[in-house]
């Protein structure tokens, strides 16, 4: 099989979305399933540019774990073969309620664990590691001890070839402190070529929130870009040759989750398309005001017609 244009390595879940948005879980009556995580949410992004994509994850040996891998080939066309199946820990879940719908809350279950903490390595994945034109790697698969270990290892074997994403996904419920995760993920940034994380996340990665700062710390440890995510202010792009700001698309906000996993799936393909970092950053940001806009990640993620078009209505050049 031809090399992947995305392998994608991570945490996966079946979520389950409150269909009222603005009420507390009590008062939700009905859920819209789908499957989440960001590194799953990212692979299908990407995947909906026509890209070559595989997801690396685990799932539990079980009903849910047989709809993920059925969703990833058959509705997402993300290649399953890198899910592997735990024989006794269950597929997590993770309710979504929308209250309010710009901040959702999150409930996880993944008692006493979740598979995608013990991911391991086969050859068959070494050869994708090789291979694949993207690595992306969330920040957070460093938060548990044996998929820690394995994905050092594989980050290790990259070499830091071109493109490795390192995505800084600061997830508070995955950690014991903010110096717990700063010790783990830090030494990360020596093995990627590009960091991609908002003004909190790069506070817990290089210790400052201060955009230009964190992008300079992050510089100098080598890497070729570091992308600075500043909510309402837009994005900075940072590298040794310049420094400049992409303004968002503002929207009304259906949903808040979903909207960074469409802009890291719409920033691959522009990596992937050999467009300069300020046009993908642009294009990162179109996607995710969509996905802003609309109910679902996975199932939401727009196509490239969409974006282009969303690009010719409010950014024409």
């Amino acid at each position: 099989m031809s090399s992947l244009d995305l392998l994608s390595i991570g945490r996966v879940s079946v979520d389950l979305y409150a269909e009222q948005p603005g009420v507390t879980m009590s008062d939700v009556t009905t859920f819209r399933k789908s499957i989440g995580g960001t590194a799953t949410n990212v692979a299908v992004a990407t995947a909906r540019y026509g890209h070559a994509v595989a997801l690396a994850t685990r799932v539990g040996d079980d009903q849910f774990g047989r709809y993920v891998a059925d969703a990833l080939r058959n509705t997402f066309n993300v290649d399953p073969r890198f899910v592997a199946t735990h024989p006794t820990l269950k597929t997590p879940l993770a309710f979504a309620e929308l209250d309010p719908p710009e901040d959702p809350t999150i409930i996880f279950y993944r008692e006493p664990a979740a598979p995608d903490m013990e991911i391991e390595t086969t050859p068959q994945l070494l050869d994708a590691v090789d291979t694949a034109r993207i690595l992306w790697i969330p920040a957070s698969r460093f938060a548990f001890d044996r998929s820690r270990t394995t994905v050092t290892e594989l980050l290790q074997r990259r070499n830091r070839k071109h493109h490795t994403v390192l995505d800084l996904d600061w997830r508070p419920m995955f950690w014991d402190s903010e110096e717990q995760a700063h010790a783990a993920i830090s030494p990360m940034l020596d093995h990627v070529t590009i960091a991609i994380g908002n003004r909190k996340e790069c506070e817990v990665a290089v210790g400052t929130d201060d955009p230009d700062e964190a992008a300079d710390r992050m510089l100098d440890r080598g890497l070729d870009a570091a992308i600075v995510k500043l909510g309402g202010d837009g994005v900075m792009v940072a590298t040794p040759q310049l420094r400049e700001r992409l303004s968002p698309y503002p929207v009304e906000v259906v949903c808040g989750l979903g909207s960074g996993d469409a802009f890291g799936g719409a920033f691959c393909h522009g990596l992937l398309e050999g467009w300069s970092l300020p046009d993908t950053v642009r294009y990162g940001n179109a996607a995710g005001a969509i996905v802003a806009g609309r109910m679902m990640c996975a199932d939401d993620m727009p196509t490239g017609p969409e974006v282009d078009a969303f690009l010719q209505e409010r950014d024409p050049r």
